[in-house]
């Protein structure tokens, strides 16, 4: 194929192919592996307004001081330009992060821990007990009725409810703190589990917990079967089939409860 390319500088890339019977495809392809060899790479010139290297060590000690690791490239800049002081561009700066692996968030961020699946285990009364709070329908729109159930996990029975026209710390604690004395709970034989509602992670509920010696426990966050005892029993209550659609009163909300309480405890 040597010779055909020779050839076809004198006489042409036609003539040359035809002499040798070869066809120009083939000349054209060994043209194009011959051109190619010997090409040799374009060797990259360093621009004379490039950084040196100390130049670079001294960006690079900037970026990292004290003042400076949580900010970003462009915060470092304007202070630096607020100071009189300008080491380089914008562009700069984030290319001397990339060649060191440090274009990252550089604030600090908030973690959020790993929370543990609570394990909801009681062998006999008194042990674990459960609470949540839902809403029944009053009689007219947007009015509703709060419902506050303590249920025992291990025997389902009701141990504490309470209707009341609101949610409200203060009256989650009462019913607590009233529930525990009437059923004679000791300090560190009770774990009480709750949902992650406002009311059940309030201050109030919190303190009156440490004070009675009983152990909390909640749900884990963004996880809705995690109070799953409440939960069922409050499905339970709802798909009764007399369950009404509103109630017209208060009164009588707190009458279905009481019916629907003592069913459910002989039904168990």
């Amino acid at each position: 194929m040597s010779n055909a390319v020779e050839l076809a500088t004198l006489v042409g890339v036609a003539l040359a192919c035809s002499a040798l019977a070869v066809a120009r495809a083939t000349f054209y392809r060994a043209l194009r592996i011959r051109c190619a060899a010997v090409v040799t790479p374009a060797v990259k010139r360093r621009s004379p307004l490039a950084l040196s290297l100390a130049e670079r060590e001294t960006i690079l000690e900037v970026l990292h001081a004290p003042e400076n690791v949580d900010s970003s490239a462009h915060t470092i800049y304007a202070r630096l330009l607020d100071a009189d002081c300008y080491l380089a561009s914008v562009s700069s700066f984030y290319r001397i992060l990339r060649a060191n692996a440090e274009v990252r968030p550089r604030r600090n961020q908030l973690m959020h821990p790993n929370y543990v699946k609570p394990e909801l285990l009681a062998t006999a009364p008194r042990q674990l007990w459960s609470w949540d709070i839902t809403k029944l329908k009053g009689p007219g729109k947007w009015q509703h009725f709060h419902l506050y159930v303590i249920l025992d996990v291990f025997s389902r029975y009701v141990v504490g409810w309470m209707l009341a026209a609101r949610e409200c710390s203060e009256l989650a604690k009462e019913l607590i703190a009233a529930t525990c004395d009437k059923e004679g709970i000791i300090k560190d034989e009770l774990t009480l589990h709750a949902d992650r509602g406002t009311s059940m992670r309030s201050k109030p509920v919190a303190m009156l917990l440490v004070d009675l010696g009983v152990i909390k426990s909640h749900s884990r966050p963004h996880v809705s079967d995690d109070n799953p005892y409440s939960e069922s029993q409050f499905k339970t209550l709802k798909y009764q089939p007399h369950f009404p659609e509103r109630f017209a009163s208060m009164e009588d909300a707190r009458t279905f409860c009481q019916e629907f309480f003592a069913w459910y405890v002989s039904f168990r």
